[in-house]
């Protein structure tokens, strides 16, 4: 089942990138043992964000909650793609796309579609996704304007 799973999710780079949070190869890279939780004693890391504290005593004064950040929903999302995967990217042919619509639209919308589910797989780093995806749009756009070209030159000569 790994190895199936490897097979159809990006070798072992997706492998390691799926177990990197939740794996630790032991001394020598025999045995994969779980990472361990910090000890509850334990002093904070540097850095760490501050923990929780126990709610305030009966007759304590209340404490005063931060307001909700308004700057956050107004970010953009970060990019997460890093310039190796951008240049990665699958084509979408969007071009012949529009050309093959313009000349046989029943194959054209369908590229269309398969165009678009390319473009969402490339910004989601699902590569074997877009590749696949990328495939159909090509020979799709290249039926669609074939045939479109034949139906004008059929047209042209017979009508």
């Amino acid at each position: 089942m790994l190895e199936s799973w490897v097979r159809t999710r990006g070798g072992i780079v997706g492998l390691v990138l799926c177990f990197q949070d939740t794996w630790d190869l032991s001394l020598g890279g025999k045995i994969m043992t779980p990472k361990q939780a910090p000890d509850a004693g334990a002093p904070p890391a540097a850095g760490a964000p501050p923990v929780a504290e126990a709610p305030p005593a009966a007759g304590a004064p209340p404490v005063a909650e931060a307001p909700p950040a308004a700057e956050d929903s107004k970010k953009p999302p970060e990019i997460t793609q890093t310039p190796e995967e951008l240049a990665f990217y699958a084509p979408n042919y969007i071009y012949l796309t529009i050309l093959a619509v313009i000349t046989f639209p029943p194959l054209g919308l369908l590229a269309v579609f398969f165009s678009y589910k390319t473009t969402q797989a490339n910004k989601n780093s699902q590569w074997e996704d877009a590749y696949i995806n990328s495939g159909r749009t090509g020979w799709l756009d290249v039926f669609s304007i074939l045939i479109g070209l034949a139906i004008i030159y059929v047209y042209a000569l017979f009508m």
